[in-house]
């Protein structure tokens, strides 16, 4: 096995998943906003020590995404994050693509910036100590979209990140997200996401890619959130397996699902089920931010200064998508 398969392995093996904690200044400002708690540098270092410092660490995340002001900082032990991260036996990732802007010719949809400049980042990140990246790509639903153009250039700038960070020695978590926004049934979110997918692995092998030193992080089969469509749970896993099963190439080694604009419960329930009825060689686990963090930062922005109770809603979070990453989740648990 190469050293970046043992890498993509280590993150998502026995249960384990991924802490996207890599949100950019802007968004957890309106996430503190929301919970009437100040965003400063020290507060969002504080927030983050507190995740970073639990023991859901050590037995349920594998990996943690930061953003660059993060991978940065130094914690209150004076030690750098990534070196905390470490510690408790998780790897340290970076988010690396600079933010989705408007796609020339089709003002309607979005490609994803960052590639000027990104072999020279890497090398830093990497001396930090980054293990893995990302770089988010993202896509409407509607009649018209996504277009093709849309489909190939998000494809191409995928790939050609996924090859400079394999030539820096790190795992690329490759990140097409086919977003809920629209009122699309979930037979078509089924076709465009196949269709994103697809196009995305026939770039990454033109690029020479190693598929099995990628992690793949996909949105899960929904209907749109303006959608009259209500499916069960269980459509909502097996759409998703039937549609991963025909768009990726089982070099693979593992999936980790983005939560997209689910519910906390919502997406550890269809994380369960999809593992109850995986019959592929994927290891499907997850890569969630607001799904993981939500409920912590709410008790937490009550008083800041509760790092135990804060950290046992953390946990047990952790510890329910855990066990969704097993097939061996149920609601009793969650009480």
């Amino acid at each position: 096995m190469s050293e970046l398969n043992n890498i993509a392995l280590e993150i998502i093996r026995n249960g384990k998943g991924i802490l996207a904690a890599d949100e950019s200044t802007g968004t957890m400002t309106k996430r503190f906003e929301s919970v009437n708690v100040q965003s400063t540098p020290e507060n969002r270092l504080l927030f983050r020590e507190i995740l970073l410092s639990s023991s859901a660490m050590t037995d349920c995340i594998g990996g943690v995404i930061l953003y660059d002001e993060t991978i940065k900082q130094v914690s209150s032990k004076k030690i750098r994050i990534s070196e905390l991260i470490l510690s408790k036996g998780s790897l340290p990732g970076i988010k690396v693509d600079t933010g989705a802007k408007v796609l020339a010719n089709s003002p309607s949809e979005k490609i994803t910036e960052g590639l000027d400049g990104l072999r020279e980042r890497l090398e830093e990140y990497y001396k930090i100590g980054a293990k893995f990246t990302k770089w988010r790509g993202v896509y409407t639903i509607s009649k018209d979209y996504p277009s093709k153009l849309s489909i190939h250039s998000n494809a191409h700038a995928l790939a050609r990140y996924a090859a400079l960070v394999q030539e820096c020695n790190m795992v690329p978590i490759v990140e097409p997200e086919v977003l809920m926004d629209g009122d699309h049934s979930a037979k078509d979110c089924f076709r465009k996401t196949s269709d994103v997918l697809k196009k995305c692995f026939e770039e990454l092998i033109l690029h020479k890619v190693d598929l099995k030193g990628i992690i793949l992080k996909p949105n899960m089969i929904l209907p749109g959130n303006k959608s009259k469509e209500k499916i069960s749970n269980e459509e909502v896993a097996k759409l998703t397996l039937d549609c991963l099963k025909v768009s990726v190439p089982t070099e693979v080694p593992g999936i980790t699902f983005l939560s997209g604009g689910q519910s906390e419960i919502q997406a550890t329930e269809n994380l369960n089920l999809i593992n109850k009825y995986n019959n592929t060689n994927f290891i499907m686990s997850y890569s969630y931010g607001r799904a993981l963090q939500q409920s912590a930062l709410k008790f937490w922005s009550k008083n800041i200064k509760d790092i135990e109770g804060t950290q046992k809603i953390f946990n047990h979070r952790a510890k329910m998508n855990t066990l969704a990453a097993l097939g061996e989740w149920s609601e009793e648990l969650e009480n």
